[in-house]
C-alpha cells in the first residue's frame, strides 16, 4: 500500500505487476462505498501478463484518508484527482478502467481532455442521466443526510443485510464479508470520511454526466464497453445505448452483475488486454 499527497489530500493506492513493464499502465476507478481492493483479482491476472496496474482508494466513502477541508468533492473534483494522480506518478499511455461510479468519473476525465490517457474501458456504469440508477438512487439519497448515513452504515454491520438486495448483494454474486464490512467502516466511524461521501453525493448532477456521455464520440482514443448482463441496476439496455454512443460493440458477460471485477475478473482482464494492441 502506497500513499501520495495530491492537492486535494492524501491518496492511498495499491499496485500489481512489474515496475519495469513495457505494457501501458492500467488505472482503476471503483464505485461509491468500495475501494481499490475491488480490483485485486483483475490486477493479479494482469500482473501475470506483465501489466502494471494501479488501484487508488478514491474518496468515495470507503477511503481511510480524508480529503483536505477545502477540497472539491464533486465528481468533477474527483476526476481532477485522477488527473493529478497520473501527473504525480508521471504515468503515460494509461488505460483507465471505470466501474459503476468509477465509469462516470472516467467519462469526466477523458471528455475533459487528458493526454496521459490513451484508452478506456467502461464497465456497468452510470451514463447519460442515469446517475445513479434505480434502486441505488434511493439508497444513495439517504446517504446524503448525516444521521441517515450513520444509521445505514451501522445497520449494514449485519452481514445478511449487507449482502442482501438492500446492500452489496444487488451488485455481485461473489462477496467477501470481511471486505464488504471494511468498505462500510470508514463512513460509519470517521466523520471526515462521511463529509467526503456526503459532499460527493450531494454534488452528483445527472445533466453534467449526460453532457459528458454525449461527448464520448468526440474523444479520439479507443473506448470499449463491458457489461454484466444480469445487472439489476445498470440494465443491459443502458450498456447498449452507451456502446452506441461510443461507436463500439457491447462486450457482454452473461450471468454477471455490476461488480465484474468480483463476478468475472478473467473477462475484465481480457477486455483490458484486448485494448493494448491498438494503443
Amino acid at each position: 500500500m502506497h500513499t501520495i499527497e495530491l492537492p486535494a489530500g492524501p491518496l492511498k493506492y495499491r499496485t500489481w505487476g512489474p515496475r519495469s513493464s513495457t505494457a501501458h499502465p492500467v488505472v482503476f476507478l471503483h464505485p461509491v462505498l468500495t475501494d481499490g481492493r475491488l480490483w485485486t483479482n483483475v490486477g493479479e491476472l494482469l500482473a501475470a501478463r506483465g501489466v502494471r496496474s494501479y488501484a487508488p482508494d478514491w474518496p468515495l466513502g470507503a477511503h481511510v484518508a480524508p480529503l483536505h477541508p477545502d477540497a472539491d468533492r464533486s465528481p468533477e473534483g474527483v476526476a481532477q484527482m485522477v488527473r493529478d494522480f497520473l501527473d504525480r506518478l508521471d504515468l503515460t499511455d494509461v488505460c483507465l478502467v471505470g466501474n459503476d461510479t468509477g465509469g462516470a468519473l472516467t467519462q469526466f476525465v477523458i471528455t475533459g481532455g487528458e493526454p496521459r490517457v490513451s484508452s478506456a474501458l467502461l464497465i456497468n456504469c452510470d451514463a447519460f442521466t442515469t446517475f445513479p440508477p434505480f434502486p441505488l438512487n434511493a439508497i444513495l439519497a439517504a446517504l446524503r443526510v448525516e444521521r441517515l448515513a450513520v444509521l445505514v452504515a451501522t445497520a449494514m454491520r449485519w452481514t445478511p443485510l449487507r449482502h442482501s438486495w438492500l446492500g452489496y448483494g444487488l451488485l455481485s454474486r461473489h462477496l467477501d464479508p470481511t471486505l464488504t464490512r471494511d468498505w462500510l467502516r470508514p463512513a460509519r466511524t470517521d466523520p471526515a470520511v462521511r463529509r467526503d461521501l456526503i459532499a460527493f453525493l450531494r454534488a452528483v448532477d445527472p445533466e453534467r454526466l449526460d453532457d459528458a456521455t454525449h461527448r464520448l464520440a468526440d474523444v479520439d482514443i479507443p473506448i470499449e464497453v463491458l457489461w454484466g448482463m444480469a445487472d439489476r441496476c445498470f440494465r443491459p439496455a443502458l450498456g447498449r445505448r452507451l456502446a452506441r454512443a461510443v461507436g463500439t460493440d457491447l462486450r457482454e458477460v452473461p450471468g454477471a452483475r455490476t461488480l465484474l471485477a468480483l463476478d468475472a475478473p478473467e473477462e475484465v482482464a481480457e477486455a483490458i488486454t484486448a485494448l493494448r494492441p491498438v494503443l
